[in-house]
């Protein structure tokens, strides 16, 4: 039996992908280990059909942290016995590539974005030049590797000269029954971080006759409390913080609308292809979604969204009242995402994971 590590830097409990990911790869007969971080907070693990391991480190947040969370993961690594090993994300590469070296085994990179084109790291020079040597210096070294859309797989062609699969970051399909919806809310989930349009969406709720609800957290919390502060929003948006999955989807599922929103400020963003995209699909959810090149083609092809290229308060307003008040536009939204989730589903995207890895072995 092959066994494949993966490494993350966030609380396992939550990364919907890598869950996907390992319970297919555990159920098609491989052992799978998956690598977190344990934060101060973090929740007992829940029993999945993987192994889980949580590294603990004194160091939470700055750049300090990830040097000594990856030197954890390399001396970790070091005494596992492995037959492959894959990095998601740049913040894991470094260890996996040496112990890839040092023991002569396979080694993967799954990019779940342009990590060096976050807003976060973008507009941090300094930042910036770290990560850039970083991805410099290991992509061209891991020459199997997938993402999550062929806008990312096509630059990584374009700068390094890697061939990446895409296997795009879907939910399961599963039987779906939409509820009753007494309050129509709507729901953003997923990071709250740097460039997720929280500056202009938050204040629109001034003009939007619905509830915000808020599922997540991230870089971004801080400056978000004050905005709903600034414009007296208390009892319009919501933050729940992080839910697990499980919950999560019920949130969802009771949602009248959702909202997937980026700013246009690199191209991590432009070429986005977000899980919250999907898992409102899934739920049969019309969404506010902005017109970027991978959700224009989606939808071009299913309708299942209304898309802006104006992310101005007054104008997200609009289209969320939208949503709210035009009963025919809602009616036929729904029902086309009842109709795509049968075309986009994790048993689709799940073949081309177990060839990828039925490939590289």
């Amino acid at each position: 039996m092959k066994h494949l590590i993966f490494a993350v830097t966030n609380d396992l409990n939550y990364d919907q992908r890598m869950i996907r990911i390992c319970t297919s790869l555990a159920e098609a007969g491989y052992s799978v280990t998956l690598i977190g971080r344990r934060g101060a907070k973090s929740p007992p693990l829940l029993n999945r059909p993987f192994r889980q391991k949580r590294l603990f480190c004194f160091l939470r947040t700055g750049k300090l942290s990830y040097i000594e969370y990856n030197l954890r993961l390399f001396f970790y690594l070091l005494f596992l016995k492995a037959d492959g090993v894959c990095a998601i994300d740049l913040d894991t590469i470094l260890p996996f590539y040496f112990i890839s070296k040092l023991k002569g085994i396979p080694r993967v990179y799954d990019a779940h974005e342009l990590f060096c084109e976050m807003k976060e790291v973008v507009t941090r020079p300094g930042v910036y030049k770290i990560w850039k040597w970083v991805e410099r210096y290991t992509v061209p070294k891991f020459k199997h590797g997938y993402t999550v859309n062929d806008a990312i797989a096509k630059e990584f062609n374009k700068m390094y000269g890697v061939q990446y699969e895409v296997v795009r970051n879907v939910p399961v399909l599963r039987p779906l029954a939409i509820p009753a919806k007494p309050e129509r809310y709507i729901i953003y989930q997923g990071a709250v971080n740097e460039g997720r349009s929280f500056e202009t969406l938050i204040p629109a709720m001034q003009f939007v006759n619905a509830r915000l609800i808020i599922c997540g957290d991230g870089n971004f919390m801080s400056q978000a409390n004050e905005l709903v502060k600034e414009h007296g929003l208390a009892d319009k948006v919501v933050f729940k913080g992080r839910v697990l999955p499980e919950e999560l989807q019920q949130y969802t599922l009771k949602a009248w609308a959702g909202v997937t929103l980026f700013e246009n400020n690199g191209m991590n963003n432009y070429h986005s292809l977000g899980n919250r995209f999907f898992d409102y699909m899934h739920a049969g959810l019309p969404q506010l979604c902005v017109k970027y090149p991978a959700y224009e083609e989606i939808n071009n092809k299913y309708n299942i969204a209304v898309l802006t290229s104006d992310l101005r308060p007054e104008s997200l307003a609009e289209r969320l009242n939208e949503l709210l008040d035009n009963k025919n536009l809602y009616y036929q939204l729904q029902q086309n995402c009842k109709q795509a989730r049968e075309a986009i589903n994790w048993q689709q995207e799940e073949k081309k994971l177990l060839a990828f890895y039925k490939n590289i072995f």
